[in-house]
């Protein structure tokens, strides 16, 4: 089996074909969550709520169609990093239940785990495809794994950090407001001389708690996380706002600027529509000012917070635990702060004299058109250092065809110059392995399995003719073989599913 790596470039190959994906949208009808203020309105965000998931459904099940590439030759997504969709996915079964299939995201799925993809030698990506053929007669999986290079924590760029914290009636519930500020304390003890916080909060109105204060500060810093106290709605609109006005007022050109919303993603008062609070955040996002949105709680607002991830040029997570905020902003805290790529975008290739079609797994949120890849216009994803992006691809062979299968792209954007690179890589045919399971590397196995389990949730399906009684097996010789805790979590999960039906 092949794994191909190759450091960063300049401009490089034009792109080929084209690809009838749709723009990365949001929808704009309210929310429909929360505290109604009365049953008639109530009702009227049910009937939106259903209205768009009804339209996204449709949407999905047309990106999830398999593609002919005599017709469309290539695949083009922003690169996502969000991994809310498999960690509230694991908290629904831990609780017993089974998670709504509209909130699986296969992508966030695989992108929760470790790659061990090699690092580049530059401030760019490598890029590493593998692949196996699959039990179904004439299919393969192929994996597109991007990397970016770690950072010495001693040379993190300076943060501007503006929390915008959600004390609303909703966030009373057991442990909610508690997980907020344990996750703020963490992360003020790691910043540094160089770092400064401000906090806004936000009910039924938001409020500046305290201005851009050094981190050096941090007695004053976590007096006022001590401080935080549940109120009244959800004022999401007026939090982002605030926080967004404070974040610009303290921008430095040379700092990592950042908002981090900590909630539950559940608005009921001021703008609650979708696109009216999207819109306000990308017009903040194109003055390089990135969002982190932290989802807490039973109840979440997950297609809010990953549609406000997107639009902000940052990255949704979910935290249900003190080990949670640990990794994100401890353990994970370069990679959750700093920028090593702005927009950055893959495209693969596919050879139609090799590939008869080709589907894509998960990323139906980050499609682009194929001229879409070289427009700097467009946004793509933001990828810090150290971050692994990994896409997993279904493709069904042309019968005897051997040969390059497919080129990888990706091209993204100098955070400080917004200057664009790009670096590519192929693989061939040969380099395929007989079997996912045999002659592949443990992390690419666990890449199929996290993906294969992620797909039986949205839509029962087996995603390599695997079965998920079949995945307990894969997933608990994985973990031992990889000695990785998330790995028996993995395992233990889809046992969980599998019990539940």
């Amino acid at each position: 089996m092949l794994a191909a790596a190759c450091g960063s470039g300049g401009d490089t190959k034009p792109a080929a074909g084209s690809a009838t994906s749709q723009d990365r949208g949001a929808p704009s009808s309210a929310q429909g969550h929360g505290e109604a203020p009365r049953e008639t309105e109530a009702a009227a965000g049910r009937k939106d709520e259903t209205d768009r998931e009804a339209g996204e459904a449709g949407e999905d099940t047309a990106e999830r169609e398999d593609r002919d590439t005599t017709a469309e030759q290539v695949s083009t997504f922003a690169l996502d990093v969000d991994t809310a969709s498999y960690g509230y996915a694991r908290r629904t079964l831990q609780e017993g239940r089974l998670p709504d299939p509209a909130q699986i995201r296969p992508e966030e799925f695989v992108n929760s785990f470790r790659q061990d993809y090699e690092e580049p030698g530059d401030d760019g990506f490598s890029i590493h495809l593998d692949g196996a053929r699959t039990p179904e007669n004439g299919t393969a999986l192929l994996r597109v794994g991007l990397q970016t290079r770690r950072d010495d924590p001693e040379a993190r760029r300076p943060a501007s950090l503006t929390f915008v914290v959600d004390v609303s009636g909703s966030m009373s519930e057991s442990g909610r407001l508690d997980l907020v500020r344990e996750a703020l304390h963490k992360l003020v003890d790691q910043l540094g001389p160089g770092d400064h916080i401000s906090i806004v909060t936000f009910s039924d109105e938001a409020e500046l708690v305290l201005p851009m204060t050094p981190a050096t500060d941090r007695e004053t810093l976590h007096a006022a996380v001590e401080r935080l106290a549940v109120q009244g709605s959800t004022n999401l609109e007026a939090g982002l706002t605030t926080g967004y006005a404070e974040a610009s007022r303290a921008f430095r050109p040379m700092a990592t600027n950042r908002v981090i919303l900590l909630s539950d993603g559940l608005a009921n008062t001021g703008d609650t529509s979708w696109q009216g609070i999207l819109d306000r955040v990308a017009e903040s996002a194109g003055r390089q000012i990135t969002l982190l949105c932290v989802g807490v709680g039973r109840e979440y607002g997950d297609h809010l917070m990953e549609q406000l991830a997107d639009n902000g040029d940052g990255a949704a997570v979910y935290v249900s635990s003190v080990d949670d905020t640990r990794k994100v902003f401890a353990e994970q805290l370069a990679t959750t702060l700093d920028l090593r790529a702005r927009d950055a975008k893959a495209q693969v290739v596919f050879n139609p004299s090799v590939v008869e079609s080709y589907h894509l797994i998960g990323y139906e949120n980050r499609a682009l058109a194929a001229e879409d890849f070289r427009d700097d216009a467009k946004d793509g994803g933001e990828i810090g250092p150290g971050h692994s992006v990994t896409a997993l691809y279904r493709v069904r062979l042309r019968g005897g065809a051997s040969g390059q299968l497919a080129t990888a792209t990706v091209r993204w954007q100098d955070p400080d110059t917004r200057r664009p690179a790009e670096t590519s890589g192929s693989l061939d045919t040969r380099a395929l392995a007989g079997s996912p399971w045999e002659g592949t590397s443990p992390r690419f196995q666990v890449d199929v399995v996290a993906a294969a389990f992620a797909e039986h949730l949205r839509t029962r399906e087996p995603l390599t003719g695997v079965g998920v009684r079949d995945l307990t097996g894969h997933a608990t010789r994985l973990a031992a073989a990889t000695e990785d805790p998330m790995v028996t979590e993995l395992a233990d999960l889809i046992g969980r599913a599998t019990a539940l039906g």
